[in-house]
Parts: C-alpha cells; structure tokens; sequence
C-alpha cells in the first residue's frame, strides 16, 4: 500500500497583482480605437513613444508581441482598421475643411497627410496675395480723388474769400423810446426791431416799460397810449432779443443808446456802429471822426429820406437804412477790423 504525502503551505499568500493598471490601458485604447474609427486620430501617426505603457497587458487571441512591448494585429484585422482609418480621417479633412479651427493631428510620417502644413501654407499665401485689398488701395487713395487742377492753397484762398462773399450772422437793429422817471428824462425802451443781412423783419414789437411813462416821445419815436395796451413786458421782450442777438454781428447806429435802453452790453468785435465807420463818413464827403446823422447819410449815399413827417420814426425803416449803409463799406470795414481788432 503506496503512501500518500501532502505538501501543504500554510504561510500567507503571494500577493494578487492589481488589475488596475491594465483596466486603465483597455479603456485608453477603446478610446483611441474610438477616435481612430472617428477619424480624429490615426494609427500609423502614432509613435510608440506616445503610448503610455502603465502595465503589460497578456496577448489576445491573434496577436504577436513586438520588440517595443506593444501588439500586432493580424493582417486582416488591421486591413479592416486601416480601411476605417482612411475613410474616417477622409471625413476628417472635410470637416477640418469647413471648420478651420479644429486641431490638426499630431506630427506625420511620410505618405500621411500634413493637414497642419497644408493649413500654415494656406494662411501664407493668403496673406501674400491679397486680391481685394489691392483693388480698394487706389480708390483710398486720395491724390488719386483730388482734382489735377486742384490747389491746397487755392482751396485755403477760398475759404479766405468765402466771409466776404457769403454774409455771416448779421442783424441790424434800432429801438424806440419814451421818457420815464423825475419830468420823463430817463429813457426807456417802447418798440424794437431787428432785421437780417437782407432786410427781412426777425422782430418788431412794442415793449412795455417796468415805470410809469411820463412823454411818449411821439414826434421822434412813433409811440402813441393805445400801442402800450397789448405790448409785451420788458422782462420778457428783452429776454427773447437777447436769444437773437447772442453770437451775431450787431449794426446800428448810435447802439450804445439802444443797448443802453436794453440793459445790455455787446462785446466790441461783434459790434458796427455806424456813427463811427470813417469809411462810411468819407464816401459821404464828411469828416472821418465826425458824428453824422443816419438821416443824412442815408441820404446822401443812398438817395433815399427817412424819418420824415410828424408821425415819428420807424425802427423797422431806420433798421433797414442801417445795414444798407453797412452793406456799402463791409468788405473794406471788415479787412481794417481784421487787421486791427477791437478790445472788448
């Protein structure tokens, strides 16, 4: 009868190797794969540098281990997945095509296609031949609009010339008072008018004086009782000529009575009194410091009489007479206050 002996080893097991480094490695390449049947990644790219090696993983069924430690699968497996390589990174360069900011692939080997050189060189020649750019530079070019004939200093000349020719915001105005305060000495305003550069109204109205009216004056100024019935105060009469005046060259003649009477001081370079053009006091043959009437400038140099009659004088006529004496000495008026402006 044979013996039966049993060896038995009660020591502790050797320790299980963990799995977890090769489930790492099978889900890193079902990734891949996936990608590779995707189109984003191929196979023959890869370098076998790239490929983390965590853990050796034990053959498959119809593989071959290589030099490197990685796998080979048998032809007609890889044939499949070469097929599907090739179709996937064809749907790849269509849609790295259409959509240029995808990532192209990594570095290739020879017979692959370089989409990351091909999308360099296409922004390089892009760049170097532009085509519309090149057709809008000369319509830009603005020698190329500018006249032949055409001179900067012409063009300055004529900008010089244009105040003489096109009259700037000119108004003329006059004013009309009545005797106010002790025995009707004080001055006040009762009507206004200003007119244009051409003689059209922009304002005549009857003003109602803050003080009791002590002489209407009606001999020189034309203002009866009945034209104070429905004429407007002079707070608010006084505050809409000044909106009109504001910024404009003023004519008058004798003004420092009439904005004396409107409470208001004019700046000087803005102002042409008429009373003191030596210009105009030569064309009338009178003395240049002279003080002349506008009745008889007006009508001596434009044949005309105003303020005729007893019925007193008319702003919007005396108004009108103004800037036509003006009109006559402007060009020469104008060039001495340019050359010699005055100091407010």
């Amino acid at each position: 009868m044979s013996t039966l002996i049993l060896n038995l080893d009660f020591g502790e097991p050797p320790p299980k190797k963990t799995s977890e480094g090769n489930a790492k490695h099978r889900k890193f390449v079902r990734k891949r794969r996936l990608l590779e049947k995707r189109g984003f990644l191929s196979k023959k790219n890869q370098s076998p540098s790239n490929v983390p090696k965590l853990h050796s993983e034990p053959p498959k069924k119809g593989e071959t281990p290589q030099v490197d430690g990685t796998w080979k699968i048998p032809p007609l497996q890889k044939k499949k997945t070469a097929a599907a390589s090739n179709s996937g990174s064809e749907q790849s360069l269509d849609r790295k095509a259409s959509v240029p900011w995808l990532t192209p692939a990594p570095a290739q080997k020879a017979g692959s296609v370089d989409l990351l050189g091909e999308f360099q060189s296409a922004l390089t020649k892009i760049k170097s031949h532009p085509t519309h750019p090149q057709k809008k530079d000369p319509q830009k070019n603005p020698q190329k609009n500018t006249p032949q004939n055409s001179n900067p200093a012409h063009s300055e000349n004529e900008c010089s010339r244009e105040p003489q020719h096109v009259p700037r915001k000119i108004v003329a105005i006059d004013c009309e008072m009545v005797g106010t305060g002790p025995k009707g000495h004080v001055s006040s305003l009762a009507r206004c008018s200003i007119i244009n550069y051409n003689g059209d109204v922009l304002y005549d109205e009857y003003v109602l004086p803050p003080c009791h009216i002590v002489d209407y004056r009606t001999r020189w100024s034309g203002i009866r009782k009945h034209h104070m019935v429905n004429a407007t105060p002079f707070r608010i009469a006084r505050g809409q000529i000044l909106k009109i005046l504001t910024g404009k060259i003023v004519v008058g003649h004798a003004i420092h009575n009439d904005f004396k009477a409107l409470q208001y001081f004019h700046p000087k370079s803005l102002t042409r009194d008429t009373s003191h053009i030596p210009p105009l006091n030569r064309k009338a043959n009178c003395p240049e410091n002279a003080t002349i009437s506008l009745k008889h400038l007006t009508k001596k140099l434009l044949n005309r009489d105003i303020q005729a009659g007893k019925g007193g004088h008319s702003s919007v006529e005396d108004a009108q007479a103004t800037m036509e004496l003006y009109k006559l000495v402007e060009v020469e008026w104008e060039q001495h206050l340019a050359q010699n402006p005055p100091k407010d």
